[in-house]
């Protein structure tokens, strides 16, 4: 920035000498007759109140500004180390959450087939012990059955007997009543009747 000023004010010094023997028709714009006391002064005052102001900017306008500008800055680097600070809480209460959340699924996950594993042992027995009652019954009711057909089997037997005898009777007068059991009993056996 002095560099600047020091060109600035160097270029001017060469202008003026210039601008001076330019302005000396008295023709033209009476801003630039550098010939007239008052033009010259008014440049020099100038340059002189453009150089006070660039002291005040750079001593003490410029420092304020740079004061604001770093508190800006490291009110922004603290934000940002906040922000940074809190996502990597959040990033491990998260994982932690995650981890928590594996665990106790897998510990509902294992009461469950341990619920399960007992559930299904218990059906297992009740099952037994229903299949066990159930044999029982059906052992039962078939020795029941077996006695019913072997009394109905003989009942018919009888009745098969005592009907072909009466038919025998009717068509020829005498009948053999043996004879006519052993036929009644051959013809069941190859029914399977017997």
């Amino acid at each position: 920035m002095t560099s600047l000023l020091t060109r600035f004010f160097a270029g001017a010094a060469m202008l003026l000498p210039s601008m001076a023997w330019a302005g000396g028709s008295g023709a033209g714009m009476p801003q630039l007759e550098f010939g007239n006391p008052l033009v010259i002064a008014q440049v020099v005052w100038m340059l002189l109140i453009f150089a006070a102001l660039y002291w005040l900017v750079k001593n003490k306008g410029l420092p304020l500004v740079e004061s604001v500008l770093e508190e800006r800055r490291a009110r922004i680097q603290g934000d940002l180390e906040a922000a940074r600070t809190a996502k990597a809480n959040a990033d491990a209460a998260m994982a932690a959450h995650r981890d928590a959340t594996a665990k106790a699924r897998a510990e509902a996950q294992a009461s469950i087939a341990g619920a399960l594993q007992n559930a299904q042992a218990e059906a297992e027995k009740r099952a037994a012990v229903l299949n066990a009652k159930l044999a029982e019954q059906v052992a039962a009711a078939e020795a029941r059955i077996d006695a019913a057909r072997g009394a109905a089997m003989g009942a018919l037997r009888d009745v098969a007997t005592d009907t072909a005898e009466a038919l025998v009777q009717k068509l020829i007068g005498a009948a053999d009543r043996g004879a006519i059991g052993a036929a009644v009993s051959r013809e069941m056996t190859a029914r399977g009747r017997a």
